[in-house]
């Protein structure tokens, strides 16, 4: 039975991933989420597309901007490119870990150290880097906090979803087999759920970018001769969160929020400790 759903979810996920990887050149969004998105369906399957279509892809030429401006939208940018970028690290780690013998504490530890650092390094600050002037260092520095948080809760989802499936089906802990990768799959799903509260309070609080759209420069001129307004939510010349100075303090204050986020993947742990195969 377990072959049987295994199957059609792999089966699932190459058809809605070649739809996104091939609609998504259409849609007027930042290259980086373009590839998040694609990241996401890989992770997640129909999930992932489903978000895709939902949340992304534009109803009707000319309204990415309007369509992407909703408070969800933009969050739920924000977590996908946490977990997109995250989760590259994350497999890794735990190909790694498998590899050379790693389990329980070692195990998380390599992933969690993998995941932030490729999710931080790469998809935020060296991706995103444009957003505030093109300076590498200025955009590690303005990414370090809402990348821990959020990274925070999405391994406090994924290790006990993980931990929980591999005691139930111990073939998973070999990357050259489907388990491996469907366990790794929903790992990431319920981390995506979990950390999706975190990126609401970072968007919300101006502490991360949400989704953005991109247009050609011909494009771009032609709206804003019709009335479009730069700045607007979701368009590509809005400002960056990363470099807003004046808005307001965040609330609840951030060192509230980055030990809520350390308390929450502690419990996580200890949850998938409890649920681990022994």
């Amino acid at each position: 039975m377990l072959d049987g759903v295994m199957l059609r979810w792999f089966v699932l996920t190459a058809a809605v991933l070649l739809f996104v990887a091939v609609d998504i050149r259409n849609t007027p969004e930042s290259p980086v989420l373009k590839w998040g998105f694609v990241l996401l369906t890989a992770y997640t399957g129909v999930v992932g597309g489903f978000l895709y279509v939902l949340g992304c892809r534009e109803p009707l030429p000319g309204l990415h901007e309007q369509y992407v401006a909703a408070r969800w939208r933009q969050v739920l940018g924000s977590t996908m490119h946490c977990v997109a970028g995250d989760g590259v690290g994350i497999i890794v780690g735990a190909i790694l870990a498998s590899l050379f013998g790693l389990k329980g504490l070692a195990e998380v530890v390599l992933e969690y150290i993998l995941g932030f650092a490729f999710g931080w390094t790469i998809f935020q600050a060296l991706f995103m880097r444009d957003m505030v002037g093109g300076s590498y260092p200025r955009a590690l520095k303005g990414t370090f906090i809402s990348e821990l948080v959020s990274m925070n809760l999405l391994m406090t989802g994924m290790v006990p979803t993980v931990m929980a499936l591999k005691s139930e089906i111990p073939a998973a802990v070999d990357p050259t087999l489907p388990s491996f990768w469907f366990v790794m799959s929903m790992g990431l799903l319920v981390g995506f759920i979990v950390a999706y509260p975190m990126n609401w309070w970072l968007v919300a609080n101006h502490l991360k970018h949400g989704m953005m759209t991109v247009r050609p420069a011909a494009a771009a001129v032609g709206r804003h001769d019709h009335g479009a307004h730069a700045g607007a939510p979701g368009s590509s010349d809005a400002v960056s969160p990363m470099s807003m100075s004046g808005a307001a303090a965040p609330r609840p204050p951030v060192p509230v929020m980055a030990l809520l986020s350390f308390v929450a993947l502690a419990a996580g742990v200890a949850i998938g400790f409890q649920l681990r195969p022994t």
